[in-house]
Formats: structure tokens, C-alpha cells, sequence
């Protein structure tokens, strides 16, 4: 069965996909084809094409798919004609969440129809010609997510130009140029423009393309090293330049989207909101001009992003020298920044950053990863410097053509019922899950709780003086036995209360038992996160097949345990890290797992950290489902994290928000 067969037949299977880069460069092979709209020479053909349709036009409006009065409403945008509006709408919709009407939803199209997006075809334009004969899945309009607040978004075009406006760029690709000159040719202000580029022969194509137009004050082009990616070119070349400005606005050639492929959508998306929308970049200018606050602007991250893209991932080991730096404290792991790198600030909102000395030499080398470096840690820094600052963050969120200061945009795809989950991960043959804060929850939420209450143990037994200094000996010792294995496979909790038992002198016996002391105090918290393990339990009695997949000390028959106490009992197959030697963190249990699943059907895993369940077997090119950990969505309500700032194994803390957590977090959803 081909591609195009399958996106009919099962549409939900999409939404898994999207959250898994590789499984979509897989996708877009049709009829075993990579389709030449990833080609960046293709960028604008496919709007220019069937912007001049009148036909479909005409057609669009018989179908009642086409309102030109609620799109103008819902865009917040006057046009000259219908046909200028629809125009717009087909070009917009190829990369962004715009609807034409109440019934159709276009974002619902495109992650339902992947091989739609993946050829750079208006949604509603493929419905029209072909969607409703193939019977492809059309929904009304409905608004993934609407801010809370109503902010004015008018344009002041004489406090526009009076604003001190510089435009930043990278160029890696030529072709980038010309889309650059389209943007500024139509800008709403004038302004001084500072480009990078990667070879010296671009240097004179980028002053031709961009030195004459009417727009632009002035320029300066200068070659730099492939090094720094699009920060360290701004920083060391114009960085405290930039310092002179009201408002500067940087982008750079974007053509990834994590799986390392041209990606031109995601490019398109980025451009079109920050620099070639005329009437939106009014609008943001005139915002950013009257609100003292506001410090800087975006918009809200890419819709084919996967749900986890605003959660700091493998970046967060480089966020220290940052935070160190500029004094920033925060605690959430999931976080509102520029995804991608793109954005407009006032300078002195990020001050720091830029009223500095740079080198080249003080970035990175290439080759870089997709993600896990100092660079994408900076990039996340964004909006917490401006905010570290006294500024606030605007966002513009293209489905209601709405600005914004709402952060909760970025929990917007984590809002579900225990049925909806169910619907999701129902057509696959074979489903994974999780076990802790996925399958289980512990009844105080904090996991060294159980170490906690052993150290309490020892010191009335005259083993150890304090509890507190018990948990970090224990942990330490774990530490010290992966460090003896040089980080290979996984350790047991034998293997950890041997290695203390050593440092503290008791014998094997001692240790076994003080090692099944902890696991007793921690199974007596264990309960069950009871809507996902009855979703798994009814997945066990459709015959699917199931597996519990665990990076944990604890041994295959100690989660046993824990799984029985929470209602699962049989019909999986569990795959324990410290049994296998594999962990997921690592990603040596996912190799294994693409190996294991070979010609075993279709696969989906779910799990509650978006590192070693999600980001990670993507990467494997394994669909997954992330879902929430308890404190994730304590967060995502908008209560702080009682535990950060050294208050870890605060008792009080466990024992007055532990509990509120871990029933708050029992379902891994928002909107239950």
C-alpha cells in the first residue's frame, strides 16, 4: 500500500509522524519519488502558479470553502479585492495555519495529509482538485489554541518611521537573496541593513540585490567563516552596531527542520511573519514602538514542529554559562523562545548579549549537531535575557492573525482527552510505553523521596549521621559504578548498594538489604496513572501487541512489582535498561528496538521525557507520543516549581506539594 493509500485510510497516523522528523523525510517519498518541492529552487513556483486561478476561485466559493469577509476578520487585514484575499490565503497556507473559512480547517489538512505539505500545495487548493474525490478528510475551523489576552493591533505608520530600524542577516544560500530583496522591497519602514554572507563571491550579489532598492539607507556586507552559525557572524560583526537602533529584526537562509533536509516551509513560515508580511510587520513595529515592555517579538513556533520543540531538550547541560552570566534564573523545561533563531528586539532588551566583544573563536566548530550545543542553548536564551531584562515577549499566532504576550502557545498541541489519546496511538500494531510518570506516578512526585526516608532509616540505626548527605553518598555511588563501566549500559541497584556498601563498610548482606529497603520504600508510593493504564489495558485486550520499555536501576522483576500494584498485570513484553545493558537516554535501546521491529509492523512509543522518549527515537526514525510529566503540566498551569533552588529533597516541600503534583499530574494532558 502506498503512501497516498495510507493517508486516507488513517489520518491520525500523521499527527504521530509530525512529532518524528525522519519518519517524515520518509513520508515524503511517494510512489518512491523524493518530490521536488524540497528543492530551495522551487520556493515561490507552486503560489505564483495558482494565485492566478480564477477557476478555483469560483470553485472554492461553491463549495462554501472560501469567506472573504471572515478571513479578512480573522487575518485582521483589509484587502483591494476577494481575489487579492484568496491569493493571499493560498500563499499562506502552504507553511502556516491560516483557514479560508469556517469549514475548512487547514491545519487539520496538513497534518492529516503530509504528502500535501511535503509538495508545497495549498491545502484547499489540493482539496478542491483532488482531496474530495480521493476522499481525503475535510474539518470545519477550529482553533488549536486562542490567547488569553486582547491586545490592540494597530498600525502607526508616522511613529513608524520614526523608529531607528536595522535589518540583520546571514546568508549560507544565494537564493535567499532574492527572497530577501522581494521582502524589503514592499517594507513598511526604512531601513539600514547589515548581511553576512558564507562566500566572499556573494559579497557584490548581495549590495546588487539589496543596495538599490528604495527602502534601504544603507548597507554593509561582509564574508565570514562558517562558524558561530547565524549568531556568531551578528554578534562579532555587528553585535554592538546593533546597540545604536530602536529595533533590529534578525533572520538567516533556514533549510532544516531538525532532520537536517531542505525545508523550505519552515523557512517560508519565519520570512513571511517577520519580514515580508507588510501589514503584520506594521503592526509588530507599531507594538513594539508604544509598549515599553515589549522587548521582543516572534511568531509562535512552526506548526509541522514536533509538540516538544519549546522544551529545552538536549540543550539544557549548556544553559549555565548563560544563566551564569546574565543572572537568569528559571526553572521550566519547557520555554517560549524563537525556534529557529529568527526574531525582532530592542536592543537593550538584549543588552547583554550584545554590547559585547566577540571572537569566532569564542563559537562552537562545525560539524554541529541538530540539536545538543551551545548555540541552540542560546537561542532558547532569547526571550529569558529580555525577560531577565524588565521586557516582555510578542508573539503573532498566524491561525487567528492574532498578536500576542500568551506563553501557553506552547502547550497548545498537549491539550487532549484519555479517548482522543487512545484514538491516536489505536493504529498501530505494536505500542510502547513508558513506566515512571508514565504508567506509575509516585505519590509525592519526587523520585529520591524513597532514598530520603532510607537515610532517615539509617541515622536512627546509627549508620549514617544525616539523611540528606545519605541520599548524595547513594548517589554518588551510582555515579561512581557507571563511571567504572565508562558510561556503557546501565547499573543496577545491587550494583550501586555494593559500591556504597564498600565506601561505608558493611558487608554484602548489609548492602543487599539496605538495597531492598530503598525499592520498599519506593514501591509503597508507587501508584497508577489510572487513564493510561487503562488505555494500555484495553490496548492488551485488542490484541495488540504491547511494551514497557524502562531506563531504570531497578531490575525487571522489581518493576514487575510496581506495574501489578498499578494495575497492569500481564499481556507486555518488558524491556528493562538495567537488565538489557541499553538505555533509551543513550540511545542504545532504541537501536536495538529498530532492529528488534524490523518487518514486525507499524510502531508508536509513549513517554513522559521528551529526550529519551521522544527526541531521541525519532531520531531512530521510531514514531512517539510525548505526553506531560506530572511537573511539566504543574508548569504548564502556571505554578512554579516548589522544588528548584536547592529545594530537591525539602521535606516540607515533598510533603505539601508532592501529593498536589502527582494527582495534578495523573493524566498526562492539558484540558481534561
Amino acid at each position: 500500500m502506498n503512501y497516498r493509500a495510507i493517508v486516507k485510510r488513517i489520518p491520525i497516523i500523521n499527527s504521530i509522524i509530525r512529532n518524528n522528523p525522519k519518519l517524515m523525510q520518509a513520508a515524503i517519498r511517494i510512489e518512491g519519488k523524493l518530490l521536488r518541492r524540497t528543492d530551495p529552487r522551487h520556493r515561490v513556483s507552486v503560489p505564483a502558479a495558482i494565485g492566478h486561478n480564477p477557476a478555483l476561485l469560483a470553485e472554492a466559493k461553491q463549495h462554501g470553502l472560501f469567506d472573504f469577509t471572515w478571513y479578512c476578520d480573522v487575518q485582521d487585514k483589509s484587502f483591494d479585492s476577494e481575489t487579492s484575499a484568496f491569493n493571499d490565503y493560498l500563499m499562506k497556507s502552504r507553511f502556516s495555519s491560516v483557514s479560508p473559512s469556517p469549514a475548512f480547517n487547514n491545519w487539520n489538512y496538513h497534518k492529516n495529509n503530509l504528502d500535501v505539505y511535503h509538495f508545497g500545495q495549498s491545502p484547499l487548493e489540493h482539496y478542491i482538485s483532488a482531496g474530495i474525490k480521493e476522499g481525503r478528510i475535510n474539518t470545519p475551523f477550529a482553533p488549536r489554541w486562542e490567547p488569553s489576552d486582547k491586545l490592540a493591533t494597530d498600525i502607526d505608520e508616522a511613529l513608524n518611521k520614526t523608529q531607528k530600524v536595522a535589518v540583520c542577516l546571514h546568508v549560507f544560500y544565494a537564493d535567499f537573496l532574492d527572497y530577501y530583496r522581494q521582502c524589503l522591497e514592499h517594507f513598511p519602514v526604512n531601513v539600514d541593513v547589515f548581511v553576512s554572507v558564507s562566500d566572499v563571491a556573494l559579497k557584490a550579489v548581495a549590495i546588487e540585490k539589496l543596495g538599490d532598492l528604495s527602502t534601504v539607507n544603507n548597507i554593509e556586507v561582509v564574508a565570514v567563516p562558517n562558524r558561530g552559525r547565524n549568531f556568531g557572524p551578528m554578534l562579532v560583526e555587528y553585535g554592538q552596531k546593533l546597540l545604536d537602533y530602536d529595533l533590529f529584526c534578525h533572520l538567516h537562509s533556514k533549510k532544516s527542520l531538525y532532520s537536517g533536509r531542505p525545508q523550505t516551509q519552515w523557512a517560508d513560515y519565519l520570512g513571511e511573519f517577520l519580514l515580508n508580511d507588510a501589514n503584520v510587520i506594521a503592526k509588530a513595529i507599531t507594538h513594539m514602538a508604544k509598549d515599553d515592555e515589549c522587548g521582543v517579538y516572534y511568531p509562535t513556533s512552526f506548526m509541522m514542529m514536533p509538540d516538544w520543540v519549546n522544551h529545552w531538550l538536549k540543550n539544557k547541560p549548556f544553559k549555565s554559562k548563560f544563566f551564569d552570566e546574565w543572572n537568569i534564573t528559571d526553572h521550566s523545561d519547557f520555554i517560549a523562545y524563537p525556534v529557529g533563531g529568527m526574531f525582532w528586539a530592542k536592543p537593550a532588551a538584549l543588552k547583554q548579549l550584545l554590547d559585547k566583544e566577540y571572537k569566532y573563536e569564542d563559537f562552537p566548530a562545525e560539524p554541529l549537531p541538530n540539536d545538543g550545543s551551545e548555540l541552540h542553548a542560546l537561542e532558547r536564551c532569547i526571550g529569558l535575557l529580555a525577560e531577565r531584562n524588565g521586557y516582555k515577549q510578542l508573539f503573532y499566532y498566524p491561525e487567528l492573525g492574532r498578536f500576542t504576550q500568551d506563553k501557553s502557545h506552547i502547550f497548545a498541541n498537549y491539550v487532549s482527552s484519555q479517548e482522543q489519546l487512545l484514538h491516536k496511538i489505536q493504529p498501530f500494531d505494536i505500542i510502547s510505553f513508558d513506566v515512571f510518570d508514565t504508567l506509575v506516578r509516585r505519590t509525592h512526585f519526587v523520585p529520591d523521596y524513597a532514598k530520603l526516608k532510607l537515610g532517615q532509616y539509617l541515622v536512627e540505626q546509627g549508620e549514617v549521621k544525616d539523611a540528606h548527605d545519605f541520599v548524595k553518598l547513594r548517589n554518588n555511588a551510582e555515579f561512581t559504578v557507571r563511571k567504572q563501566k565508562q558510561f556503557k549500559g546501565d547499573v543496577s541497584l545491587v550494583e550501586s548498594y555494593q559500591q556504597l556498601g564498600k565506601e561505608l563498610g558493611w558487608d554484602q548482606a548489609k548492602s543487599l538489604h539496605y538495597a531492598d529497603m530503598e525499592f520498599a520504600y519506593d514501591l509503597d508510593m508507587i501508584e497508577s496513572k489510572d487513564e493510561v493504564v487503562d488505555i494500555l489495558n484495553a490496548l492488551i485486550g485488542q490484541r495488540k501487541t504491547v511494551y514497557i520499555i524502562s531506563d531504570t536501576y531497578y531490575s525487571e522483576h522489581q518493576i514487575v512489582l510496581m506495574l501489578r500494584k498499578a494495575g497492569v498485570t500481564n499481556g507486555y513484553q518488558l524491556f528493562v535498561s538495567s537488565e538489557l545493558g541499553l538505555r533509551k537516554d543513550s540511545g542504545t535501546m532504541w537501536a536495538f528496538m529498530k532492529e528488534h521491529l524490523a518487518d514486525k509492523g507499524s510502531f508508536v512509543h509513549v513517554g513522559d521525557n521528551a529526550v529519551a522518549d521522544a527526541q531521541i527515537p525519532g531520531d531512530f526514525g521510531l514514531a512517539n507520543l510525548h505526553i506531560l510529566n506530572p511537573m511539566d503540566k504543574w508548569q504548564a498551569a502556571g505554578w512554579d516549581n516548589p522544588f528548584a533552588g536547592g529545594n530537591e529533597l525539602n521535606e516540607q516541600h515533598i510533603l505539601k506539594w508532592g501529593p498536589l503534583i502527582s494527582k495534578f499530574g495523573r493524566f498526562p494532558f492539558l484540558g481534561e
